[in-house]
């Protein structure tokens, strides 16, 4: 008979605000939205997993890349966030990241689930009531209040 503890896993995930003129880069999203499993439109920031083997900031642009089409440079972390999903009872730990916009390959495809990527101000994403989480708004605020933690907080050992 097994007497261990059942193991916490979280889930490791980045998210990346991307200002530009005041606008902030946002992510159309269809996802599960409950725990029936009804789909539903959401709006997040660029977002996702961090793969095997990826490195935190490498995952932050990776997944901007992927669900935007836009190419950024991380500037510094925003901050660290801890968000149990009700629609599906996960722990997500999120390290969200600034960036500042380079170029926009338009040609590329958008992760699957992606509708679209958009430019929306702060006062039209805090009226939105289809937000992915409570986090979106948070790092938003956060951001907009000046939180700013370099880059190199972060230290990831990779065996060479």
């Amino acid at each position: 008979m097994n007497t261990e503890p059942e193991r916490w896993t979280p889930h490791a995930t980045v998210a990346t605000i991307v200002e530009q003129d005041g606008q902030y880069l946002m992510v159309e999203e269809n996802r599960i939205i409950n725990a029936q499993g009804d789909l539903g439109i959401v709006y997040n920031q660029p977002a996702g997993h961090i793969d095997a083997g990826e490195t935190i900031t490498a995952a932050a642009i990776r997944e901007t890349f992927e669900e935007t089409r836009w190419q950024v440079t991380l500037t510094h972390l925003v901050g660290i966030y801890v968000f149990t999903a009700p629609a599906n009872g996960v722990t997500y730990h999120r390290y969200c990241f600034a960036a500042k916009p380079i170029k926009q390959i338009a040609e590329s495809k958008l992760d699957d689930g992606i509708l679209n990527a958009t430019w929306l101000n702060w006062e039209e994403i805090s009226q939105l009531d289809n937000l992915r989480s409570p986090l979106v708004k948070k790092c938003i605020q956060d951001h907009i209040q000046g939180k700013r933690y370099p880059l190199e907080l972060i230290y990831e050992h990779i065996d060479s």
